[in-house]
């Protein structure tokens, strides 16, 4: 008599990446993803190519096809370290020419080009020539958050997780701070004996949060510990029991443990630390940004189907906008 062997059907790749997500995607949902999901991952080994993924990335982005994930000082520091051919940058449009700074005989890709970003916009390097006539020999720090072309006109770049440290790396009295105004007010504050001179760009997301936000969410949700983002108005700031980057915020929450938190920041940010922290309780505030809402499975696949919106540099920009960047780099906190 033969006996009947029943063979257990395989598990395909998506089965186990989907356990990283179900917390925030139903199954049914996930299930018009999992075929772009496949792909990818297929694409990334066929073109020697990896996915960068900044923390405001939607969950079915940051846990299952990204490689490096983190916020703009992490992904600065860990794009020098990769070996792919391809780098596709799950981001905004500044995240990916810095990737390009950093790997200039590397491909670099952007999903959608319109991804942009309000404080990279707020300045020109016309801006910051007209600064440096007015404040002779104060050195330029810039954030990030800005177009290659600022970067090149600055002395060195800082983001929001190490900007004390590059500025007090300075030894000097003033420095000009651009262009976010919270954050160099919410630094300032930290750094009383430099004077830090501002420009009054914002974040169109960061900006949006009040003091009455907070002092809601504290009556709406007893117990809860409020982490903010330092692009938020230093009022806000003042209302929280810790200010930090992403990074910062995502630390604090797996060290401290808290009970139940709100993350007064870009609103995936939220789903993102939560799947690494299943103990704690979210509480979301959900201002979206509406240029990393433009990144999708579907154009992540397009974008490694066709090679295309290729990030260019212009030659002339690539070295002194790489040292503003390689210094920051050389700070450690």
């Amino acid at each position: 008599m033969t006996e009947l062997v029943l063979e257990r059907p395989k598990l395909r790749t998506t089965d186990a990446l989907y356990d990283k997500v179900s917390r925030f995607i139903p199954k049914p949902e996930w299930a018009t993803m999992e075929d772009d999901v496949q792909a990818i991952l297929d694409l990334k080994r066929e073109t020697n190519a990896v996915i960068l993924a900044h923390n405001y990335q939607t969950p079915e982005i940051f846990h299952t096809v990204s490689d490096i994930v983190g916020d703009s000082l992490a992904l600065a520091r860990e794009a020098v370290t990769t070996d792919a051919d391809v780098i596709v940058m799950a981001g905004v449009h500044f995240m990916a020419e810095t990737a390009k700074l950093l790997n200039p005989d590397k491909t670099v890709l952007i999903p959608d080009m319109r991804a942009g970003c309000s404080l990279a916009d707020s300045i020109t390097a016309e801006d910051i020539a007209l600064l440096r006539q007015k404040y002779p020999g104060v050195p330029v720090v810039t954030y990030v958050n800005t177009s290659a072309e600022v970067k090149a006109a600055s002395d060195i770049c800082c983001t929001s997780g190490n900007a004390h440290a590059v500025i007090r790396s300075l030894g000097v009295p003033r420095v000009l701070m651009l262009p976010d105004e919270y954050l160099a007010q919410n630094v300032q504050r930290d750094i009383p004996e430099v004077e830090i001179l501002t420009w009054a760009g914002h974040c169109e997301v960061h900006e949006q949060f009040t003091p009455q936000d907070i002092r809601d969410m504290r009556e709406a949700y007893p117990g809860v510990t409020i982490l903010a983002h330092p692009e938020c108005p230093p009022e806000v700031v003042a209302e929280a029991d810790y200010a930090g980057s992403t990074a910062n915020m995502s630390d604090f929450v797996a060290n401290k443990k808290p009970a139940r938190v709100a993350l007064i920041t870009e609103c995936s940010m939220s789903d993102n630390v939560a799947a690494a922290n299943p103990e704690t309780e979210f509480v979301k505030p959900c201002n979206l940004c509406p240029h990393m809402k433009r990144i999708n499975l579907k154009n992540i696949r397009s974008a490694l189907e066709n090679m295309e919106h290729e990030v260019i540099v212009p030659k002339h920009l690539m070295a002194p906008a790489r040292r503003a960047v390689e210094r920051m780099l050389e700070v450690r906190n």
